[in-house]
């Protein structure tokens, strides 16, 4: 059962040693129950045909789902729709920040559609609702989400294997206002272990 128009409130974001508290989503279920999720922001190319990195993709949402997480990513095609497939496969939450007006933009597996007429600039909410960031690929809107996360201080994790913004950037600091730098992926074990890590030393520092 899908869970358009149901999304609730995302608390707003702490900072405590440049790492982020987290941003739980708060869903209500058909029952009334309240399910928090962590929410895991995916960007990267919206238009491809390489079926190594849309199997990458399906697969990360895929891995994601089974641990509880919740996916937020642009709602389109693309890397977008491969990981919401995954996620879907396990019952996983996706929630899509749409640049225009229509919902029907959104791909089929986006549970929560959320149209923003912002164009372009959706990409900051992205970045800011997101507790963590994972890019695949990408061309200039990813480099704008990218740079959006760098500023709120969320960690990036860049996949090295299929060009675009995330691999030029994987491994690499933008600037100087963060003394870590955007972690190096190759694989979704290691996507999954960057996440894990991190979340446990938030929860730790928080």
């Amino acid at each position: 059962m899908r869970f358009r128009n149901s999304f609730n409130h995302v608390l707003s974001t702490s900072y405590k040693e440049n790492l982020p508290l987290l941003n739980l989503a708060y869903i209500k279920n058909f029952g009334g129950e309240e399910l928090t999720y962590i929410l895991v922001g995916i960007i990267g190319d919206s238009e491809t045909d390489n079926y190594e990195e849309l199997e990458f993709a399906e697969k990360l949402g895929e891995e994601l789902a089974k641990r509880g997480y919740a996916i937020i990513c642009g709602g389109r095609g693309g890397v977008m729709e491969a990981v919401a497939k995954g996620a879907k496969k396990y019952g996983g939450l996706t929630i899509g920040i749409l640049p225009g007006f229509d919902k029907s933009e959104a791909n089929p597996y986006i549970d929560v559609v959320i149209p923003t007429g912002l164009g372009w600039a959706r990409n900051s909410i992205v970045a800011l609702a997101a507790d963590i960031i994972v890019a695949i690929g990408g061309k200039s809107g990813t480099l704008s989400e990218i740079a959006y996360a760098w500023m709120y201080g969320k960690k990036i994790i860049a996949v090295k294997n299929f060009g675009g913004w995330a691999q030029k950037l994987a491994g690499s600091r933008i600037d100087e206002r963060r003394d870590d730098f955007i972690l190096p992926a190759t694989t979704v074990k290691e996507v999954i272990s960057y996440i894990s890590s991190f979340l446990n030393k938030t929860k730790k520092d928080s």
